[in-house]
């Protein structure tokens, strides 16, 4: 009866992480490239009671296994990255990824940060230049991994990109120039293995990969660049909502394991008496 409560213990602290799982994608219904995330399970070590085909005493082999395993216990979360909605904005500095790459970013010190949000503005940094930021004020990087800046005597109120992320605006006579930068886009070998870090960034593990910068030519598919958008987050809520009650029954089916267990023992403990 003692498995018993262990085993109910271990189920409701699986079932606990995985509505809090939930509630950090319903929390995230409206953030930008957001990508919804699913707990992932695994039975925890078997006791074997009497194993099939170890019985002498009687004639023939035991045709199953007499087993008890000990609970549960989460062990991944997995990602799905699947493209959320695509939102106009109007905003020509808002930018959306149709295909499975990710924006580059420096972080500071040198640390590169990736991500699905395409929210960016433009930042005075001295000199005349205008710098691509995020909305934390990170510098969004090009293709050869360098900030990405434009001259502000460019007509940046048309600041146009191409499909594949190159840049050009108008000079001061109205007349469109070919700036000569390229974002920055990169791709990875095993997205899942990408760690997750606030303000919508994912960081480079030895799980993922090495980023692969798509101007390379070594990726499958180039993403696309669509101006004036913004990914949505992925999440849909009906089925969160269908998630946290299962979730939930789930924790109260352990919950009465373990109150049964305890009144089994309360009733064997009486029987001294």
């Amino acid at each position: 009866m003692m498995r018993s409560l262990w085993t109910g213990a271990s189920g409701m602290g699986a079932q606990q992480m995985a509505t809090d799982t939930i509630a950090n994608n319903i929390s995230n219904v409206n953030t930008t490239g957001f990508k919804r995330e699913r707990l992932e399970f695994q039975s925890l070590l078997y006791q074997t009671m009497q194993g099939a085909g170890q019985n002498p005493a009687v004639v023939g082999n035991n045709p199953a296994n007499l087993q008890v395993g000990h609970g549960v216990r989460a062990v991944a979360s997995t990602r799905s990255f699947s493209i959320g909605t695509l939102e106009p904005t109007g905003r020509n500095v808002d930018f959306a990824i149709q295909g499975t790459g990710f924006f580059t970013v420096d972080t500071g010190f040198g640390n590169h940060a990736f991500t699905r949000d395409g929210s960016f503005n433009l930042s005075p940094i001295g000199g005349g230049e205008l710098a691509l930021v995020t909305q934390q004020g990170y510098f969004v990087l090009d293709n050869n991994g360098q900030q990405i800046t434009f001259d502000s005597n460019l007509d940046l109120q048309h600041l146009t990109i191409t499909q594949f992320g190159n840049f050009s605006a108008r000079n001061s006579n109205g007349e469109p120039v070919d700036i000569g930068v390229q974002l920055g886009i990169a791709q990875f070998s095993n997205r899942q293995g990408l760690e997750a870090a606030a303000g919508n960034l994912f960081l480079e593990t030895a799980a993922s990969g090495t980023p692969i910068l798509e101007t390379a030519g070594d990726v499958a598919q180039r993403s696309q660049i669509i101006q004036g958008h913004l990914e949505r987050s992925n999440v849909n809520i009906a089925e969160e909502m269908v998630g946290l009650i299962v979730s939930q029954r789930a924790f109260e089916l352990n919950s009465r394991v373990i109150q049964t267990s305890d009144e089994m023992l309360q009733q064997v403990s009486q029987l001294r008496r």
